[in-house]
């Protein structure tokens, strides 16, 4: 059996924004195992982010947990206030990757330095010591010509070798957890591909665990063990990848795996969440997604479900799992999810064969 290595019981994050409070983090939990890739997906602003934040005391100044507790490894890191308090989790044992690597690289310092820079300091290692595992570190991470390329600058590298380099700071100290903040988002497609399986494979050979964050269920289905789905604020539904793809709950799911290019047929009209998600400036009453569901029923816009258990690994909430709920059957294209992924897998081997022949 698996063991738990960081718990969040019930959270809530509060910003103080001109004034008024706004609460992006309503009443969460959530435990990670050790080993597993846990995928929290969601639209823009629905807490993905912020609710990983908490785990390295990294919200912005005008933010704070106002409630509940995070344990991590036996320490409790809400009772941490102060940057020192954080010194020997932010990085050492919960890494971050972002979005944008230019965000974390010193334009003006070397590559190379700055990967040193992070060993010396966590590691203790000698300053030539340092330079000869951040090497070590390059090649792992898929840099050619490490050695050549340790005194560049950010700038002489494109946006995936950066990419790259910023997982080589990440690992550099050896952490227990890696917190992947959509990093492939703003790189193309094939770039895409490259990073996930280096991700995947690094994983394997250093044994930690990684939260990776992304809109992107596309990216989800080829790298997650359990998926979290968070919609304004909340989880509204957790289980295994497959549980979540080819069994979903949730009407919100249900919408975002419905707008999945690869379901779309040639010529068809590309599906969308219609409506947009509630303010979180305001206390939201009901089911949040109650206003954009076509499955609402008087319950929704009334009283907050409760998380109903589907499976020992697969909860959702929904009222629609209620006994007393209508029985709603899902939706006919997330049914024919499983085999319309099959279809796509064929067509792409069957493509990568006629270029092979050619």
């Amino acid at each position: 059996m698996s063991k738990t290595i960081l718990t969040a019981e019930n959270i809530s994050v509060n910003f103080q924004v001109r004034k008024r409070q706004l609460t992006a983090i309503r009443n969460v939990s959530l435990s990670l195992e050790e080993g597993e890739i846990l995928a929290i997906v969601g639209e823009s602003g629905s807490g993905k982010s912020v609710l990983t934040k908490t785990f390295t005391g990294m919200l912005e100044q005008n933010g704070r947990v106002s409630e509940g507790t995070i344990t991590y490894d036996g320490k409790v890191l809400t009772d941490y206030k102060t940057d020192k308090d954080w010194e020997n989790i932010r990085g050492k044992e919960i890494a971050t990757i972002f979005q944008d690597p230019m965000t974390s690289l010193n334009p003006i310092r070397t590559i190379g330095s700055q990967i040193a820079e992070v060993i010396i300091k966590h590691r203790g290692k000698t300053p030539k010591e340092a330079k000869q595992l951040a090497i070590e570190l390059m090649e792992k991470t898929g840099i050619p010509n490490a050695a050549q390329r340790y005194d560049e600058y950010p700038f002489q590298y494109s946006g995936g070798m950066r990419q790259r380099i910023v997982i080589a700071i990440a690992l550099a100290c050896h952490p227990k957890i890696l917190i992947c903040d959509e990093p492939t988002t703003a790189l193309d497609v094939t770039i895409q591909a490259q990073i996930l399986d280096l991700i995947k494979d690094l994983q394997k050979e250093y044994g930690f665990t990684t939260i990776f964050i992304t809109h992107d269920l596309g990216v989800v289905a080829s790298i997650a063990d359990r998926v979290a789905v968070m919609y304004a604020g909340q989880i509204i539904e957790i289980g295994k990848s497959e549980e979540i793809f080819y069994n979903p709950k949730h009407p919100y799911t249900w919408s975002l795996l419905s707008s999945l290019p690869q379901l779309s047929e040639k010529g068809e009209e590309l599906y969308y969440v219609p409506g947009t998600p509630p303010s979180l400036y305001k206390e939201i009453s009901g089911d949040a997604f109650a206003f954009r569901s076509p499955y609402a029923m008087e319950i929704d816009f009334k009283a907050e479900p409760p998380m109903f258990e589907v499976s020992p690994t697969h909860f959702a909430k929904t009222w629609l799992l209620d006994p007393r709920a209508p029985k709603v059957d899902t939706p006919e294209k997330i049914k024919q999810l499983h085999e319309r992924m099959v279809q796509l897998t064929q067509e792409i081997d069957a493509d990568d064969f006629e270029e092979g022949v050619n």
